[in-house]
């Protein structure tokens, strides 16, 4: 392994385990689910304007307009996403939330085909029947840990709509190839602060430090540090291996759910947990079933 490549991985696997944390952060805060994300934004900008700056992305030059807009739209889908997600983890637990969370690439595949005229092969349809098994599963899991099953079954809505959002984002993003992805991400969180501002409760600001340093933390770790991990990454790895290596992000929210609240799953909710995680790595791998013909 190259010194490239193993730099890649490590910087992945960071981000990775960076991503896991961040439900636990989002519920320790204990701050309204759009107080939380508005923050997020807030200490988010600081830290990519100061990155866009070191690497020298604010040049007018490198926006053009049709770029830029795309960019706010692409944040809109964003800031949706984060609500969403966050709202899940407290209904539905961080474990189940991030599973369901990763049928996106699914929902992307399903948009790539109405919107880009993509082809859905047989082989893709396979593993999305493999991933709907894994939701009925974890749905039909309701209510076996003493939750309001309508709460968990809101907590599973509120995660598929945070992951429709970041399949759009995603569709939008393949059209500014070529745009610094820090920039990017800059132009996401700033359409956040101004999207959020409004609902803000400036009135009733957090007292406790904790609640403070999960804000910051949110917005300094989770987005600043995580984004440069993550983009460093991307530049350096093969697709195969980025992919395989996104995994560690649902595995070890799973654990930290576990460890930090004491959310253990039942064996109904593994197995769907596992066959979502299985048809995404699948999706992601292009791994196919050959079948051959075995003379007698």
């Amino acid at each position: 392994m190259d010194n490239s490549i193993r730099r890649g991985s490590f910087e992945m696997t960071a981000a990775m385990l960076i991503s896991g944390t961040i439900g636990w952060f989002v519920l320790v805060s204990g701050q309204p689910v759009l107080d939380v994300v508005f923050w997020r934004c807030v200490f988010g900008a600081g830290t990519l304007l100061l990155i866009c700056a070191a690497f020298g992305f604010l040049r007018r030059k490198i926006l053009t307009r049709t770029t830029f807009l795309l960019a706010v739209l692409s944040g809109m889908a964003i800031v949706g996403n984060w609500v969403l997600l966050f709202a899940s983890y407290s209904r539905a637990s961080i474990a189940i939330g991030t599973a369901v969370y990763n049928v996106q690439p699914f929902m992307l595949v399903g948009l790539a085909a109405l919107f880009l005229n993509e082809k859905i092969t047989l082989q893709k349809l396979f593993w999305l029947g493999i991933s709907f098994m894994g939701m009925l599963a974890i749905v039909s899991a309701h209510g076996t840990q003493g939750e309001s099953g309508n709460d968990y079954l809101l907590g599973i809505a509120l995660a598929l709509g945070a992951a429709f959002l970041y399949a759009i984002a995603a569709l939008i993003i393949k059209r500014l190839t070529g745009t610094p992805p820090h920039l990017i991400a800059l132009i996401q969180v700033c359409t956040g602060v101004l999207l959020l501002a409004p609902f803000a409760h400036f009135s009733a600001l957090p007292q406790a430090p904790s609640a403070w340093a999960s804000l910051v933390t949110l917005g300094i770790v989770h987005t600043g540090v995580m984004y440069v991990l993550l983009y460093g990454a991307i530049q350096k790895l093969p697709t195969a291996l980025t992919g395989a290596l996104s995994f560690i992000y649902p595995i070890a929210a799973i654990f930290v759910d576990w460890f930090a609240f004491g959310h253990r799953l039942e064996l109904l909710q593994w197995f769907g947990v596992a066959a979502i995680l299985l048809a995404a790595a699948g999706m992601q791998q292009g791994w196919s079933l050959k079948f051959r013909r075995v003379a007698a």
